[in-house]
């Protein structure tokens, strides 16, 4: 890291009137995504060198490969309070050169499917840092004896430790994979990027929600012309896998409120074979789940039942009902934050008024009958006034008669911890105004629920069949009971590891190969290149060139195109002398690349002006010539210098990030639990796959040194110097 000489000011101190605001940057009266019009390589350096400074931590001759800089954000508008007490947040960048780092390749490349790509010379790290006070400068542990130190401390003033740059660099690496960082965000040079981690108040955050966050996050991509960002999306809320749970009330995954779709999927899943589950899964019908023989119900029944019964519309899908539920949290948690309550004016009733005291006064007169110190499931007495009115109408009286009055006597409600029903008595007294025969409200536990979940259009159509009059008189039903009637739900119906039995069986198998295939799926992409054509100029040509190269075999991928950005007046040279430029500063293996040729515009030359060719925006390929030795011959790719090959009965062929084997005879590579092994089971010391068990054995001994000489021969080339004709280069 990079030192200006002067020690770090406390941003106690420091007025924050100064800074931008972390809610709004950049917002669009500020110009500065104006001046970032070109490509992610060259925008990262202009906007660090106009915002960031470098914190007193480490020399340059200390660790050249770990640049940091770093920006101060204000939380929200002064609106008049002391700036010296304004939340301010800090946003760590850390250039790190890959050719000295202790992680040259890229997992995240591999699994999301951009193994192919060349390694490139920088990767910059965005941090938002879980301590509060990372702003007043970095806090490390001593190795001795654990003690916190302040960044600038060398020598630890509990055990004299010395600190050696050993240490300090241990603790850099240590500070990339730490897990506990509000935001992560890694971005190759070449503008392909991974988000490995938000984390809002559920995560340790003091001020920030985690829509907060990846509002920042996404509004940064933008500024920066990040090309495309992918996430692994294996969040948990309430205690279920929440991009499951998102898919069937959303169609998407959290994520997929910022544009995030599917990008790749484990097990050989396909874009189709994602959007399929869902539309299986959210559609399942609740009339399969309740059965009306002479058998008692389940707690299953119940719970659906009861909440069939609460709504005013029709529940008829699993997505009904879960919809349902969150917008019950959502306005719960809403009705908790704003204290002051002014209550509309109620809805007039869907029933006259002498239909809903008839069958008040049948239920109050069963709760009578069964006596006060006797409590009655809500099931119970709705069968047992049956005879008073239509079941429509027994459904609204038993959602409005808690706390009511009846000749002295109030009906009281709670909510049973052992059997989760809804139950109803009948007492002399005053009404319990707050629901003090309810269980108690814990909704601490999930008091920022709507922070990491935001309203989309689906949880706001969900919620328009909760009136605010409806919840003010169900106050027996809490967000804790809402939240635990959500797990059971999620368990029964959703989580193939504890889904229920229920009938038909062919339909419980539908629900759980959807909800397995829907698990499987973890990795979602968001396209920033189409954001790229929304930018006018007449100033300047933006041109996408691609490198290519003669004799290229099959199987050769070649490096993702580069945006150049050119003057009006530009001449065909200065396309190929930008072009050798920015491919030589983008990867490592094109340090020696030599650009030769426009390719299909015929024999041009280089004094003619590219305007006349492309126009303001269009793409060009360029003949290329790159000499690599074989120090260079390990940046080849992100997937590194291995050669395997996947197969497997799933339809996988490349590497996807789950549990694998390698078959001992053939040495092709299937996952696990395809081979019928499960997650939990330990990989045997020996496996033959079926495809080699049901060969004769000469056969598959054959097929193995087939593979084995092929192996050697790769790895032949690969000890050569070699001038890139890209048979080479390929795989």
């Amino acid at each position: 890291m990079v030192v200006n000489g002067r020690p770090m000011k406390r941003m106690k101190r420091r007025v924050t009137v100064d800074l931008h605001d972390f809610l709004t940057f950049p917002s669009a009266g500020e110009g500065i995504s104006v001046e970032l019009e070109g490509p992610f390589r060259s925008n990262v350096r202009s906007f660090l060198s106009k915002h960031a400074r470098m914190p007193s931590m480490f020399t340059p001759a200390l660790f050249p490969h770990l640049m940091t800089w770093q920006i101060a954000f204000r939380i929200g508008e002064s609106n008049g309070q002391d700036a010296t007490i304004q939340p301010v947040v800090a946003l760590d960048v850390v250039e790190e050169d890959v050719t000295a780092s202790r992680s040259i390749y890229c997992d995240h490349c591999r699994v999301v499917g951009w193994s192919a790509h060349p390694v490139c010379w920088k990767r910059y790290h965005f941090i938002i840092r879980a301590d509060s006070c990372s702003v007043d400068g970095y806090h490390r542990p001593c190795t001795q004896c654990g003690a916190l130190l302040h960044s600038l401390d060398l020598r630890c003033k509990s055990c004299k430790y010395q600190i050696t740059s050993d240490d300090l660099e241990d603790w850099l690496y240590m500070q990339l994979a730490d897990t506990t960082h509000l935001l992560h965000g890694v971005v190759h040079v070449n503008g392909y990027g991974h988000l490995l981690r938000i984390n809002g108040r559920e995560g340790g955050s003091k001020f920030l929600s985690g829509c907060h966050i990846m509002d920042f996050w996404d509004r940064l991509c933008k500024m920066l012309r990040v090309r495309k960002m992918s996430v692994m999306d294996v969040s948990k809320k309430y205690g279920l896998e929440y991009r499951l749970f998102h898919a069937i009330t959303s169609d998407s995954p959290w994520y997929g409120d910022w544009g995030y779709e599917f990008g790749a999927g484990s097990f050989g899943h396909t874009a189709d074979t994602y959007r399929q589950a869902v539309k299986t899964l959210s559609n399942m019908p609740l009339a399969s789940l309740l059965t009306y023989d002479r058998k008692p119900w389940t707690r299953l029944q119940d719970v659906v039942a009861f909440y069939m019964s609460l709504s005013e519309h029709r529940l008829a899908t699993f997505r009904d009902l879960f919809q349902f539920i969150m917008a019950r949290l959502h306005s719960i948690h809403k009705a908790g934050v704003n204290s002051s309550k002014n209550p509309e004016q109620q809805p007039a009733a869907p029933w006259e008024k002498d239909d809903i005291e008839r069958v008040e006064q049948a239920m109050v007169k069963i709760l009578r009958a069964v006596g006060e110190s006797r409590w009655v499931p809500w099931r119970a007495l709705r069968r047992a006034a049956c005879g008073a009115g239509p079941p429509e109408l027994l459904d609204y009286c038993l959602n409005g008669i808690g706390g009511k009055s009846f000749d002295g006597r109030v009906v009281h409600t709670r909510c049973n911890p052992q059997t989760e029903a809804i139950e109803y008595s009948v007492k002399y007294g005053n009404a319990a105004a707050d629901g003090s025969d309810s269980v108690p409200d814990n909704g601490n536990a999930a008091a920022d629920g709507s922070d990491s979940v935001p309203d989309d259009g689906n949880a706001a159509n969900a919620s328009d069949s909760v009136p605010d009059a409806k919840l003010q008189s169900l106050n027996y039903i809490t967000e804790d009971h809402l939240q635990r009637d959500l797990k059971f739900l999620y368990d029964a119906l959703l989580n193939p590891e504890t889904m229920l039995c229920y009938r038909p069986q062919v339909t419980r198998e539908r629900a759980l190969n959807s909800a397995v295939k829907l698990l499987d799926c973890k990795q979602f992409v968001k396209n920033y290149e189409s954001d790229f054509i929304k930018i006018p100029s007449t100033s300047v040509m933006r041109i996408w060139c691609r490198v290519v190269f003669d004799n290229q075999p099959k199987d050769y991928i070649a490096a993702p195109p580069e945006l150049l950005v050119l003057p009006v007046s530009a001449t065909v040279e200065d396309l190929k002398n930008e072009a050798k430029k920015a491919f030589r500063e983008t990867y490592i293996v094109f340090k020696r690349l030599e650009v030769e040729q426009l390719l299909d515009y015929g024999d041009v030359g280089d004094s003619t002006h590219v305007m006349l060719l492309v126009g303001f925006e269009g793409s060009v390929r360029l003949r290329g010539r790159c000499f690599v030795n074989h120090a260079l011959n390990r940046f080849r790719m992100e997937r590194g210098t291995e050669k395997w090959t996947v197969d497997c009965t799933c339809g996988a062929s490349d590497d996807d990030g789950e549990r694998m084997l390698t078959c001992d005879s053939c040495g092709v590579w299937q996952h696990t639990r395809c081979s019928g092994i499960p997650d939990s089971q330990v990989v045997p010391s020996k496996f033959v796959c079926v495809r080699c068990r049901n060969l004769p054995k000469s056969k598959a001994t054959g097929t193995s040194k087939r593979l084995k000489c092929q192996t050697d021969d790769a790895r032949a080339v690969d000890n050569e110097m070699i001038v890139w004709t890209p048979s080479s280069f390929g795989r």
